[in-house]
């Protein structure tokens, strides 16, 4: 009876282990994958950009890297930067209407960036990538999806082209995606008001008014002063004294 018990409060626990993983999600950690960094840049701006890329195999290297740019979000300007050991390739697509670019209509824009690995450059088990790119001007869009590929050199491909979904949880194999915040309004931008007089520099420019003036008049009261003592002066020398 005891051994039996044993074995129910056994199975009982094995149960409820099991439920649990299925209805909590306990699993083993998620496989990384390829991001883009940063993950945020402005609209209407140019971004430096760099594709990261995980090496998820335990015994072969990541050979070739494919990122599609998304069709909704055309860009005008696209360029790589060198990446020791891998050549870097190219395509274009056409677009309408056309992309304007510092005052050129462009009818073309890049559609892929293909890179891959020469001789023993290949990302190796354990390791890690970057593979920079200069993005612009971004398009005004909420966000640029990138569906990428990655090459094994056994031949295997990770296909990460899962696009996000408003709400629900992270996909099973999710596309880099980089988010586009809207340009801030420049500074300055709101019309200039017209300086004002304060109530101080009113009082001083009276106050100055008033000193002259007074000055002025008392100039004038003074000169007015001469005037009539010498006339005095004068009569007094005309007119003989009386006698007593």
């Amino acid at each position: 009876m005891i051994r039996f018990r044993r074995t129910a409060t056994a199975a009982a626990a094995l149960a409820f282990t099991a439920a649990a993983t299925a209805v909590l999600g306990f699993a083993g950690p998620a496989s990384a994958h390829v991001t883009v960094n940063p993950k945020e840049a402005t609209q209407g701006g140019y971004a430096r950009v760099a594709f990261r890329v995980p090496n998820e195999s335990d015994s072969a290297s990541t050979t070739k890297l494919e990122v599609v740019l998304p069709e909704n979000a055309p860009v005008g300007s696209v360029s790589t930067m060198p990446v020791p050991g891998w050549t870097v390739a190219t395509e274009k697509r056409k677009v309408d209407p056309p992309i304007e670019v510092h005052g050129s209509q462009l009818t073309e824009a890049v559609s892929k960036i293909t890179w891959t690995a020469s001789g023993d450059a290949g990302v190796k088990p354990g390791q890690f990538q970057e593979f920079p790119v200069s993005l612009g001007p971004l398009p005004q869009v909420d966000s640029m999806v990138f569906k990428v590929l990655q090459t094994y050199s056994d031949g295997n491909i990770s296909r990460w082209i899962d696009e996000p979904a408003p709400g629900a949880e992270e996909p099973e194999h999710p596309a880099p995606v980089l988010t586009l915040a809207a340009a801030a309004a420049p500074a300055g931008s709101a019309a200039p008001t017209a300086a004002v007089a304060t109530p101080d520099d009113d009082d001083d420019n009276d106050g100055n008014g008033l000193a002259v003036g007074l000055g002025v008049a008392g100039l004038v009261a003074g000169l007015a002063g001469l005037v009539l003592g010498g006339l005095a002066y004068a009569r007094t020398r005309r007119d003989p004294v009386a006698k007593a």
